[in-house]
């Protein structure tokens, strides 16, 4: 009876992050009905809840408009970029060396082949950034094409299962971008030195986000629960990570008398899917004083897919911790160890010496290929059951983590 009802509760929460508010990417009003709804949510199961505030921006765009005089070119506007319009020569880069030798001032800059294999990280991201990809970034900004144009093959290891990916994602880049696919770029490239014609509305809006932390229990050592309650733009984001933030509002339930000394910590961090991962760098701020005291942390990301198991992995766990927590979720309904994976909040800890556990599906890798960051994730990929059982294992370890001290 316990497992129907959180399933049908977690039906009702899907719909309601997914369904009813639209969109939940960072800055967006859909953001902030998000973690609006999340706090008061777990606020009426007795969680006491704060919700720190962090300057951000949403976006808004319509389609561009590319052209080589009469013949048109498919692209889209890329993520967090500025707009303009401009007629330009079209100049071309495909490696590194041609980015650096390539005239590309005041001029349309397409970069395609070795320089767009992958998604290039945010010039100001703090938590990973390859110096190749610094490197690159650096050249465009000193190179001052009037636009870029980028034409990006597939890569679900970085950029999940759309294409064309944006091969840059980054509201600190000022320089007017948009993205095309592999094919549609190599059209495109027939017509090097002729004039090009972009024009692109895209405008940043200033705006503010909040993560929600939920506290109950003691306030000294504490075990840290979180998923990521924003998605990336023109997604439902149900696997990735409606379904997380689910599983949270399941436990606020279910840990609603509990009165342990161990404190307990319900975190719907809000930027894992957007450019800056302002939630995470605030958090890791605000608690950089107290981050010894996280026993574990235990992030949720893409749980409840419909095919196959919920899957578990300890990172930087003592030995006593690995095995109680591998005692408690090994054997639980639906719940097996599954492969290491790093693409998600749990590293932000691991980084800062917290010891970690990640829940995801085993079909992680099905679905970065083919379902996340597109609009294909949708509630009716997510196993609401499943969702429940996994509530029902992480408050059972959470007692059994108070009941032993550690």
């Amino acid at each position: 009876m316990l497992t129907q009802h959180l399933a049908d509760r977690a039906g009702v929460y899907l719909h309601k992050l997914c369904i009813d508010i639209d969109n939940r990417r960072v800055g967006s009003a859909g953001n902030q009905a998000a973690t609006a709804f999340f706090a008061e949510t777990v606020a009426a199961f007795g969680f006491a809840t704060t919700s720190p505030q962090f300057d951000c921006i949403d976006w808004r765009a319509d389609d561009v408009r590319l052209a080589v005089g009469n013949e048109p070119f498919a692209a889209q506007p890329s993520p967090y970029s500025l707009g303009g319009q401009f007629t330009a020569p079209l100049v071309i880069a495909g490696t590194l060396a041609e980015l650096a030798e390539v005239d590309a001032a005041g001029k349309i800059l397409l970069l395609r082949n070795e320089l767009t294999r992958e998604q290039l990280m945010p010039k100001n991201f703090p938590f990973y950034n390859p110096d190749e990809h610094r490197q690159i970034i650096a050249l465009l900004e000193a190179k001052q094409p009037a636009a870029i144009v980028t034409a990006t093959a597939r890569n679900p290891e970085i950029a999940g299962g759309l294409y064309p990916f944006p091969l840059i994602e980054d509201g600190d880049f000022d320089i007017p971008s948009i993205y095309m696919t592999e094919e549609e770029g190599e059209r495109l490239a027939r017509h090097a030195g002729q004039l090009v014609t972009f024009s692109s509305n895209a405008r940043r809006v200033p705006s503010t986000g909040c993560n929600v932390i939920a506290r109950k229990g003691g306030t000294g050592r504490r075990l840290v629960i979180c998923a990521h309650i924003d998605a990336k733009i023109n997604t439902p984001g149900a696997i990735d990570n409606a379904a997380g933030v689910v599983v949270l509002l399941l436990l606020a339930e279910l840990l609603q008398d509990y009165a342990g000394r161990l404190g307990l910590e319900l975190l719907a961090i809000n930027g894992e899917d957007y450019y800056g991962a302002p939630g995470e760098i605030q958090y890791i701020s605000q608690n950089r004083d107290n981050l010894g005291n996280i026993v574990l942390a235990i992030n949720i990301d893409a749980a409840g897919h419909r095919t196959g198991h919920t899957a578990y992995s300890l990172y930087e766990c003592p030995p006593a911790l690995a095995a109680l927590v591998g005692a408690n979720l090994a054997g639980q309904p639906g719940l097996a160890e599954g492969e290491p994976w790093y693409q998600s909040d749990h590293s932000v800890f691991m980084q800062n010496g917290v010891p970690a556990a990640a829940i995801t599906s085993s079909s992680f890798m099905e679905l970065t290929t083919f379902i996340t960051h597109t609009p294909q994730d949708h509630p009716e990929i997510v196993d609401c059951a499943k969702l429940a059982h996994l509530a029902q294992a992480l408050a059972g370890l959470a007692f059994e983590l108070e009941r032993r001290g550690l």
